[in-house]
Protein backbone atom coordinates (compact mmCIF):
# COMPACT_ATOMS: atom_id res chain seq x y z
CA UNK A 1 0.00 0.00 0.00
CA UNK A 2 1.38 3.25 -0.78
CA UNK A 3 2.10 5.95 1.68
CA UNK A 4 3.63 9.25 1.61
CA UNK A 5 5.65 11.18 3.89
CA UNK A 6 4.48 14.47 4.82
CA UNK A 7 5.55 16.97 7.79
CA UNK A 8 2.85 18.58 9.46
CA UNK A 9 2.79 22.15 11.11
CA UNK A 10 3.90 21.25 14.88
CA UNK A 11 7.59 19.80 12.71
CA UNK A 12 6.34 16.12 13.83
CA UNK A 13 5.69 13.74 10.09
CA UNK A 14 2.46 12.15 8.92
CA UNK A 15 1.65 9.52 6.13
CA UNK A 16 -0.58 10.01 3.52
CA UNK A 17 -2.29 6.61 2.69
CA UNK A 18 -2.91 6.48 -1.15
CA UNK A 19 -5.54 3.67 -0.86
CA UNK A 20 -7.81 6.12 1.30
CA UNK A 21 -6.36 9.53 -0.47
CA UNK A 22 -6.41 10.82 3.21
CA UNK A 23 -3.40 12.21 5.53
CA UNK A 24 -3.50 9.88 9.06
CA UNK A 25 -3.37 13.29 10.83
CA UNK A 26 -4.40 16.97 10.24
CA UNK A 27 -1.18 18.98 8.85
CA UNK A 28 -2.61 22.16 10.41
CA UNK A 29 -3.27 20.84 13.70
CA UNK A 30 0.44 19.06 13.45
CA UNK A 31 0.37 15.51 14.17
CA UNK A 32 1.70 15.17 17.53
CA UNK A 33 -0.71 18.31 18.76
CA UNK A 34 -3.69 17.02 17.48
CA UNK A 35 -2.96 13.22 19.26
CA UNK A 36 -2.36 15.36 22.58
CA UNK A 37 -4.98 17.74 22.55
CA UNK A 38 -7.86 15.75 20.38
CA UNK A 39 -7.53 12.65 21.88
CA UNK A 40 -4.91 11.49 24.89
CA UNK A 41 -5.02 15.20 26.95
CA UNK A 42 -9.18 15.13 27.53
CA UNK A 43 -9.31 11.03 27.92
CA UNK A 44 -6.45 11.24 30.84
CA UNK A 45 -7.81 14.32 32.24
CA UNK A 46 -11.54 12.63 32.34
CA UNK A 47 -10.24 9.19 34.07
CA UNK A 48 -7.67 11.84 36.68
CA UNK A 49 -8.39 9.85 39.81
CA UNK A 50 -7.93 5.99 38.04
CA UNK A 51 -4.43 4.29 38.15
CA UNK A 52 -5.06 1.49 35.30
CA UNK A 53 -6.59 2.39 32.47
CA UNK A 54 -7.76 0.12 29.43
CA UNK A 55 -7.81 1.81 26.16
CA UNK A 56 -8.74 0.77 22.10
CA UNK A 57 -6.71 2.74 20.05
CA UNK A 58 -8.87 2.44 16.66
CA UNK A 59 -6.88 2.44 14.24
CA UNK A 60 -3.13 1.69 15.46
CA UNK A 61 -1.67 3.56 12.20
CA UNK A 62 1.82 4.92 12.90
CA UNK A 63 1.38 4.74 16.61
CA UNK A 64 0.84 8.58 17.76
CA UNK A 65 -2.61 8.50 20.15
CA UNK A 66 -0.16 5.28 21.90
CA UNK A 67 3.09 7.26 22.09
CA UNK A 68 1.58 10.37 22.73
CA UNK A 69 -0.25 8.88 25.95
CA UNK A 70 3.29 7.47 27.04
CA UNK A 71 4.62 10.64 26.94
CA UNK A 72 1.57 13.21 28.26
CA UNK A 73 1.63 10.55 31.21
CA UNK A 74 5.54 10.71 31.67
CA UNK A 75 5.96 14.18 31.20
CA UNK A 76 2.83 14.86 33.86
CA UNK A 77 4.09 12.51 36.29
CA UNK A 78 0.69 10.28 35.98
CA UNK A 79 1.47 6.80 38.04
CA UNK A 80 -0.77 4.82 36.06
CA UNK A 81 -0.26 1.60 34.57
CA UNK A 82 -1.84 1.73 30.71
CA UNK A 83 -3.35 -1.81 28.86
CA UNK A 84 -3.84 -0.55 25.46
CA UNK A 85 -5.60 -2.62 22.73
CA UNK A 86 -4.89 -1.35 18.46
CA UNK A 87 -6.34 -3.30 15.67
CA UNK A 88 -4.24 -2.51 12.39
CA UNK A 89 -5.35 -4.14 9.21
CA UNK A 90 -2.04 -3.10 7.57
CA UNK A 91 1.08 -5.43 8.25
CA UNK A 92 3.38 -4.30 6.13
CA UNK A 93 2.93 -0.32 7.81
CA UNK A 94 3.67 -1.94 11.12
CA UNK A 95 6.87 -3.36 9.91
CA UNK A 96 8.35 -0.22 8.72
CA UNK A 97 7.58 1.48 12.15
CA UNK A 98 10.86 0.83 13.46
CA UNK A 99 12.27 2.90 10.76
CA UNK A 100 9.34 6.22 11.14
CA UNK A 101 10.55 9.86 11.56
CA UNK A 102 8.90 9.90 15.00
CA UNK A 103 9.50 13.83 16.98
CA UNK A 104 12.15 13.65 19.77
CA UNK A 105 9.27 13.61 22.02
CA UNK A 106 9.32 9.75 21.50
CA UNK A 107 13.20 9.41 21.15
CA UNK A 108 12.92 6.87 24.55
CA UNK A 109 9.65 4.77 23.42
CA UNK A 110 12.06 3.24 20.48
CA UNK A 111 13.10 0.54 21.97
CA UNK A 112 8.71 -0.21 22.33
CA UNK A 113 8.17 0.94 18.91
CA UNK A 114 10.73 -1.79 17.78
CA UNK A 115 9.17 -4.68 19.72
CA UNK A 116 5.62 -3.32 18.23
CA UNK A 117 6.84 -3.08 14.68
CA UNK A 118 8.34 -6.35 14.53
CA UNK A 119 6.52 -8.43 17.53
CA UNK A 120 2.69 -6.31 17.49
CA UNK A 121 2.93 -6.44 21.20
CA UNK A 122 5.28 -4.95 24.19
CA UNK A 123 5.01 -5.48 27.97
CA UNK A 124 6.25 -4.65 31.08
CA UNK A 125 5.09 -3.79 34.32
CA UNK A 126 3.77 -0.73 33.54
CA UNK A 127 2.77 -1.27 30.27
CA UNK A 128 0.83 -3.74 27.99
CA UNK A 129 0.44 -3.03 24.26
CA UNK A 130 -1.34 -5.69 22.11
CA UNK A 131 -1.77 -5.14 18.37
CA UNK A 132 -4.21 -6.73 16.24
CA UNK A 133 -3.03 -7.28 12.67
CA UNK A 134 -6.92 -8.38 11.58
CA UNK A 135 -10.64 -6.71 10.86
CA UNK A 136 -10.82 -4.15 13.49
CA UNK A 137 -14.89 -5.17 13.57
CA UNK A 138 -14.35 -8.53 14.69
CA UNK A 139 -11.27 -7.20 16.69
CA UNK A 140 -13.87 -5.33 19.07
CA UNK A 141 -16.02 -8.07 20.07
CA UNK A 142 -13.76 -9.93 21.87
CA UNK A 143 -13.04 -6.86 24.29
CA UNK A 144 -14.58 -5.97 27.51
CA UNK A 145 -13.70 -3.42 30.48
CA UNK A 146 -12.52 -0.37 28.07
CA UNK A 147 -12.22 2.93 29.67
CA UNK A 148 -10.82 4.95 27.18
CA UNK A 149 -11.18 4.64 23.07
CA UNK A 150 -9.28 6.90 20.73
CA UNK A 151 -11.48 7.14 17.37
CA UNK A 152 -9.51 8.11 15.10
CA UNK A 153 -10.51 5.69 12.29
CA UNK A 154 -9.69 7.12 8.11
CA UNK A 155 -12.91 9.57 7.77
CA UNK A 156 -16.35 8.25 7.48
CA UNK A 157 -16.30 9.45 3.32
CA UNK A 158 -13.86 6.66 2.58
CA UNK A 159 -14.04 4.41 5.84
CA UNK A 160 -17.43 3.91 6.69
CA UNK A 161 -17.51 0.85 8.49
CA UNK A 162 -15.73 2.03 11.80
CA UNK A 163 -18.19 4.73 11.84
CA UNK A 164 -21.64 3.37 11.78
CA UNK A 165 -24.24 2.52 14.48
CA UNK A 166 -23.88 -1.02 14.12
CA UNK A 167 -20.10 -0.77 14.80
CA UNK A 168 -20.77 1.69 17.38
CA UNK A 169 -23.27 -0.28 18.91
CA UNK A 170 -20.13 -3.52 19.52
CA UNK A 171 -17.98 0.08 20.98
CA UNK A 172 -20.28 0.48 23.40
CA UNK A 173 -20.62 -3.36 24.99
CA UNK A 174 -16.75 -2.90 25.69
CA UNK A 175 -17.42 -0.10 27.35
CA UNK A 176 -16.88 0.54 31.45
CA UNK A 177 -19.89 2.36 32.78
CA UNK A 178 -17.33 5.71 32.78
CA UNK A 179 -15.55 5.35 29.53
CA UNK A 180 -14.84 7.96 27.15
CA UNK A 181 -14.69 8.14 23.41
CA UNK A 182 -12.94 10.90 21.92
CA UNK A 183 -12.87 11.26 17.96
CA UNK A 184 -11.69 14.25 15.75
CA UNK A 185 -15.01 13.83 13.55
CA UNK A 186 -17.93 16.39 14.39
CA UNK A 187 -20.26 15.11 11.51
CA UNK A 188 -23.85 14.86 12.65
CA UNK A 189 -24.35 11.10 11.34
CA UNK A 190 -21.26 10.30 13.10
CA UNK A 191 -22.76 11.50 16.08
CA UNK A 192 -25.71 10.04 15.73
CA UNK A 193 -24.29 6.45 15.26
CA UNK A 194 -22.93 7.00 19.00
CA UNK A 195 -25.88 8.40 20.55
CA UNK A 196 -28.25 5.90 19.11
CA UNK A 197 -26.11 4.13 21.04
CA UNK A 198 -27.02 5.42 24.77
CA UNK A 199 -23.54 7.57 24.17
CA UNK A 200 -23.96 10.70 25.28
CA UNK A 201 -22.20 13.47 22.99
CA UNK A 202 -19.97 16.43 23.67
CA UNK A 203 -17.96 19.05 22.03
CA UNK A 204 -14.34 19.68 22.82
CA UNK A 205 -12.42 22.54 22.13
CA UNK A 206 -8.75 23.57 23.09
CA UNK A 207 -6.80 26.52 22.18
CA UNK A 208 -6.64 27.15 18.18
CA UNK A 209 -7.33 23.38 17.48
CA UNK A 210 -10.56 22.66 15.42
CA UNK A 211 -13.79 21.23 17.41
CA UNK A 212 -13.85 17.59 18.23
CA UNK A 213 -16.57 15.37 19.84
CA UNK A 214 -16.66 13.17 22.91
CA UNK A 215 -18.57 10.64 23.73
CA UNK A 216 -19.59 9.81 27.31
CA UNK A 217 -21.76 6.56 29.12
CA UNK A 218 -23.37 9.34 31.18
CA UNK A 219 -24.27 12.86 31.76
CA UNK A 220 -21.48 15.06 32.86
CA UNK A 221 -20.95 18.65 33.45
CA UNK A 222 -17.53 19.58 33.41
CA UNK A 223 -17.37 22.90 31.97
CA UNK A 224 -14.82 21.72 29.43
CA UNK A 225 -17.26 19.68 27.51
CA UNK A 226 -20.28 21.88 25.19
CA UNK A 227 -23.75 19.47 25.78
CA UNK A 228 -24.75 18.46 22.35
CA UNK A 229 -28.93 18.18 22.40
CA UNK A 230 -29.40 15.13 19.95
CA UNK A 231 -32.99 15.46 20.04
CA UNK A 232 -32.80 19.13 19.44
CA UNK A 233 -30.16 18.53 16.29
CA UNK A 234 -32.32 16.12 14.85
CA UNK A 235 -35.44 18.42 15.20
CA UNK A 236 -33.87 20.75 13.04
CA UNK A 237 -32.24 18.76 10.83
CA UNK A 238 -34.58 16.39 9.85
CA UNK A 239 -33.07 14.18 7.30
CA UNK A 240 -29.74 13.65 9.59
CA UNK A 241 -29.54 9.61 10.14
CA UNK A 242 -26.51 7.82 11.87
CA UNK A 243 -24.18 5.80 9.54
CA UNK A 244 -26.03 2.25 8.66
CA UNK A 245 -23.92 -1.03 7.77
Amino acid sequence: MGYELIQTSDGSYTLYSEQFDQNFHSTKAGALNEALIKHVVPALTYHSNKYELNILDICFGIGYNTLATLYYAKKNNLNIKFNIYSPEFDLELLNSLKDFQYPKEFDEYKDIINQLSTKLSYKDENLNIEIFNGDAREYIKTLNNIDIVYQDAFSSDVNKSLWTKEYFKDIAKTLNNDAIITTYSIATPVRLSMWENGIEIYEYKKGDTDRSTIGLNKKNIDPKYKYIDMVLKQQRNKTATALVD
